[in-house]
């Protein structure tokens, strides 16, 4: 039995994910995988950065690129707690992500309604990987905010 699998690597997004709400942020967390090994961890920081484009997923992938020493993440895998939105796909897209694991779908702004090929055209997308503990992060931030 591999302890290495979605779930494993969905919890360490969903750490990410807790950082940043406890910072204020939207709490969205990322992890970038290579040979079953994290090699980049990030969480929304937009807030922080004052900065609109400063995502989980868009820090985990400067990270990674930082760590391979290579502008493509090919053979690599992003686990993210929440569906990516169109600016995070098309940057996945460029750095050839091979594999975009997500746990709670975006209906208002993920790139699935809006940008569904904006992905690499080899990219395997599993959705759906604890759903249910990423959308309660969510949901639960916002409750506190209103």
């Amino acid at each position: 039995m591999n302890p290495f699998n979605d779930e494993y690597f969905m919890k360490q997004a969903l750490v990410e994910a807790r950082a940043a709400a406890a910072e204020g942020e939207v709490p969205v967390g990322a992890v970038i995988v290579c040979n079953n090994q994290i090699i980049a961890r990030a969480h929304n920081q937009t807030e922080r950065l004052n900065d609109p484009t400063a995502h989980a997923e868009m820090l985990a992938i400067t990270a990674a690129v930082g760590v391979l020493g290579a502008k493509y993440l090919t053979g690599c895998s992003l686990y993210v707690t929440v569906e990516p939105c169109v600016m995070c796909a098309g940057a996945i897209g460029w750095a050839q992500i091979s594999t975009i694991v997500y746990g709670a779908s975006d209906e208002k702004r993920g790139f699935q309604q809006y940008a569904p090929k904006a992905l690499h055209p080899k990219a395997v997308v599993r959705k759906g990987i604890m759903e249910t503990a990423c959308m309660e992060e969510m949901q639960n931030f916002f409750r506190q905010k209103r």
